[in-house]
């Protein structure tokens, strides 16, 4: 099952194979500041289930002002859409930004995590699993 997908200004295309680990909506605050929104959505792979097929990505690595562990962002060089990132405490699996795909709705979240750092607005569909830290 592939599924394709890119950055804004479409220099950066992407593909993804096989059925994701794990889909999330993360409430930390690096998910906020990446996605510029009031939470991120993560679709993670094995590594080896993602390919970028176009474009050129630059990439930015900082630690978490939580674990300390390491985490590194990776976006288009024309447009700056973050289109991919990875994580220490997830060695092997690369996450593609939910909304980057030519079909945002292919996928099914798991859960929303970090949620004690979500909006005080914040509404979660019925039965969905909330986290108010990580997924374990």
């Amino acid at each position: 099952m592939k599924k394709s997908g890119g950055c804004l200004c479409g220099a950066v295309r992407f593909e993804t194979s096989d059925n994701p680990v794990r889909a999330i909506a993360c409430h930390c605050t690096t998910c906020k500041l990446r996605s510029g929104s009031p939470y991120g959505i993560g679709v993670y792979f094995e590594d080896n289930n993602v390919e970028f097929t176009q474009g050129k990505l630059l990439s930015y690595q900082f630690k978490s002002d939580t674990t300390g562990r390491w985490i590194r962002n990776e976006f288009c060089s024309k447009c700056g859409s973050t289109i991919s990132w990875t994580l220490e405490m997830r060695p092997g699996l690369r996450a593609i930004a939910g909304g980057s795909y030519d079909d945002p709705n292919w996928f099914e979240l798991a859960a929303h995590i970090w949620t004690r750092s979500a909006r005080s607005d914040m509404r979660y569909p019925e039965n969905m699993k909330v986290c108010e830290e990580a997924l374990t």
